[in-house]
């Protein structure tokens, strides 16, 4: 059946897969130099969580706009312009000391030692780093809304997503290695390059279907075959839709509120393993390579199997929605096993590696379906918008649990008790997805798609 219709669409999956993948290295070569630039620098956790969650913030601040964007240029010219920004946030990184001694002195702030240049200049980097990443995801999600019908798109949503696995995977195998050969401006500047060599292929292989002279009549027509608002002629505007009037509508708060409680999971899995293994394992440099590589690994299966496990209630005779739901409830009891990772650890450093890896690989099966539920019930025009308004959420609320990481951390590392911050952090990991799931299930107990829009 796929050679009779066609797959051309799945090459425009792939596209979306490294891309993220790229994405995602990017945003993780600062937490795997961490143990090295905070011997270099002197960072407390605090100062690494403010340096994090300026990431966090910017990225949740900017995906309200990435999305309200690409909606209104296209999915073509969004995505370019995304990588093309954040690419070069990647890179300027490996210029953070000047630019923060520039900043101190451009501002007279020399010799406040509460913000030391090297704080200061990460901060800056990561926040031009956010305002092009946050374009990804209102991106990828609106292009997978165009390319596929809904029946499959959280299967290619949990395609795509799993780059962000790839990248957290490709991650500890090369930045540390890197580090160790050229130094850590090094690490920057090549990862930082990769996404320009992405962006030759987007421009060459992406169109909208409709114009896409690779793609069959009888691929594009399955594509339309279950959408209730084919995609207008060009890539030009499509009329948006206001903040306001979709945050009138319980589906957006539905996603909203489970991307608020659950992102921050997967930041703190991102931006905090590796300053864990140093505080309780001692583990630096190439020792974290391995554990890491295994972690991320593990997150391979939930992104793709969970994006395909809403399948099996579909066929049963569910609504896209309802499917999604009874799934995201299976997976939202997965990452309690964190909860056993403190008390476990004492066995071996694999202990808490395996079962923060099962955990974070139900995030990415609950990703994978939280981000499709928004394709589910809104039309295509609003897509990049309300995933914009989710992703604010959800880079809100991993502000929120960086900082309290960071504080908690400073706290008992000073009363010589690290390892309870650590304790607490992961029952918060453990038990956000059944909240997440038992709010979105109260504000829409059953599939209600919009069509006043």
């Amino acid at each position: 059946m796929k050679q009779t219709i066609g797959s051309y669409r799945w090459t425009i999956c792939s596209l979306l897969f490294f891309a993220t993948t790229v994405n995602y290295l990017d945003r993780q070569v600062l937490s795997l130099l961490k143990p090295s630039l905070e011997d270099l620098f002197g960072w407390t956790n605090s100062q690494y969580a403010n340096i994090a969650s300026t990431f966090q913030f910017t990225y949740a601040i900017s995906m309200l706009f990435a999305g309200r964007i690409v909606d209104k240029m296209g999915t073509r010219k969004g995505y370019t312009w995304a990588i093309v920004l954040w690419s070069i946030g990647a890179i300027v990184h490996a210029f953070s000391i000047p630019i923060g001694d520039g900043m101190l002195a451009a501002f007279g702030w020399a010799g406040i030692a509460a913000v030391p240049a090297s704080v200061l200049g990460f901060m800056f980097s990561r926040a031009v780093l956010a305002v092009g990443e946050a374009g990804n995801f209102p991106a990828a999600i609106k292009a997978t809304a165009e390319y596929f019908p809904k029946k499959e798109r959280s299967f290619a949503t949990g395609i795509f997503n799993s780059g962000a696995n790839v990248g957290a995977i490709l991650a500890p195998l090369s930045v540390p290695w890197i580090e160790k050969q050229w130094g850590w401006q090094a690490a920057f500047l090549i990862i930082g390059g990769i996404g320009f060599l992405w962006l030759f292929f987007w421009l060459h292989y992406y169109q909208k279907p409709h114009e896409q002279k690779r793609i069959s009549a009888a691929e594009l027509e399955y594509i339309n075959s279950d959408q209730e608002d084919p995609a207008p002629a060009g890539d030009a505007p499509v009329q948006s839709v206001s903040w306001l009037k979709l945050l009138t509508y319980k589906q957006t708060w539905a996603f909203t509120f489970g991307k608020f409680m659950t992102d921050g999971v997967w930041w703190f899995f991102l931006f905090w393993l590796p300053a864990y293994l140093k505080d309780q394992y001692q583990m630096t440099g190439t020792d974290i390579m391995l554990p890491l590589t295994v972690l991320y690994s593990m997150t391979m299966f939930g992104s793709i199997g969970g994006g395909f496990f809403p399948v099996y209630f579909i066929n049963k005779g569910y609504k896209p929605y309802d499917g999604r739901m009874r799934a995201m409830l299976l997976i939202a009891v997965i990452p309690l096993v964190v909860l056993a990772a403190q008390p476990l650890g004492g066995i071996s450093f694999w202990m808490p590696v395996l079962l923060i890896g099962i955990g974070a690989s139900a995030h990415q099966a609950w990703s994978a379906n939280i981000f499709t539920t928004v394709s589910d019930m809104f039309p295509k025009k609003a897509v990049g918008s309300v995933v914009g308004i989710g992703g604010m959420a959800g880079g809100l609320g991993g502000v929120i649990v960086t900082k309290i990481g960071g504080a908690l951390f400073d706290h008992y590392k000073a009363l010589g008790h690290i390892e309870t911050g650590y304790t607490i952090m992961f029952t918060f990991c453990a038990v956000a997805y059944l909240i997440a799931w038992v709010v979105m299930k109260i504000l829409v107990p059953k599939y209600k798609p919009i069509t006043d829009l």
